[in-house]
């Protein structure tokens, strides 16, 4: 699950990327469009999100449309109601019915990335509640394991996962992002990842979580829960 079109990409795309080519079936949720970043439109930035899907080597991808921005909790006192963004993801994770979840950190420096990170973690929860209701009247179902994957913030970590193998990949999957990557991105506006610079932090963050364990290039996760 990943808050923006790219997130997944930038954070997690290694792990994604090795494995799809493991032979597991592999997807990305977003939950929102990017329809308020500075630079690209929605159009652009979806076509660009399939492209991305395709270097990664992934079966599936879909996007919520939740409004970018202004992502927020909802529910109502009896619980998740369908429509409310924990219940369409509690939806999503019954309908797809994943072992593992890969979730965005509770704590970091976008409010989006905050709050996507504690929708994920209670939708994983109540997905397996079965009279926690959805729209489609789908059997429960509770991930075996989820994954919190850092962003600009750094968590204690649990493992580090080596992604030497497919550093090209994700590399690729990223540079797919044409609109938001790159000197400043297409419109010209100064974003943190649009910056010049950009992709080499991206390559310095994954080479010294990769000298942790002896490797080229490593992504660090923190396991919510016993492994």
């Amino acid at each position: 699950f990943a808050p923006h079109p790219d997130d997944a990409e930038l954070f997690a795309g290694g792990l994604l990327a090795s494995m799809a080519r493991r032979g597991y079936r592999v997807g990305i949720v977003d939950l929102t469009r990017g329809e308020r970043a500075s630079n690209g439109t929605p159009e652009q930035r979806a076509d660009e999100a399939a492209s991305a899907a395709q270097i990664l080597g992934l079966v599936h991808r879909e996007n919520l449309g939740l409004p970018d921005a202004a992502l927020a909790l909802w529910s109502d006192a009896d619980g998740v109601l369908p429509e409310s963004p924990t219940g369409q993801i509690v939806q999503v994770i019954r309908r797809l019915r994943p072992e593992l979840v890969l979730a965005p950190p509770r704590v970091d420096r976008h409010p989006d990335h905050e709050v996507a990170g504690e929708l994920v973690r209670r939708a994983v929860f109540l997905a397996g509640l079965r009279r926690v209701a959805d729209r489609d009247g789908l059997l429960a179902h509770r991930p075996t394991q989820t994954l919190v994957y850092g962003m600009r913030h750094e968590l204690p970590l649990s493992f580090v996962v080596d992604v030497s193998d497919v550093a090209e990949v994700k590399r690729a999957a990223i540079l797919a992002h044409a609109s938001q990557v790159g000197a400043s991105g297409q419109d010209g506006a100064k974003t943190l990842v649009g910056g010049p610079l950009a992709l080499q932090a991206i390559d310095a963050r994954d080479r010294y979580h990769g000298a942790m364990i002896g490797v080229t290039h490593g992504e660090p996760y923190l396991l919510d829960g016993a492994l």
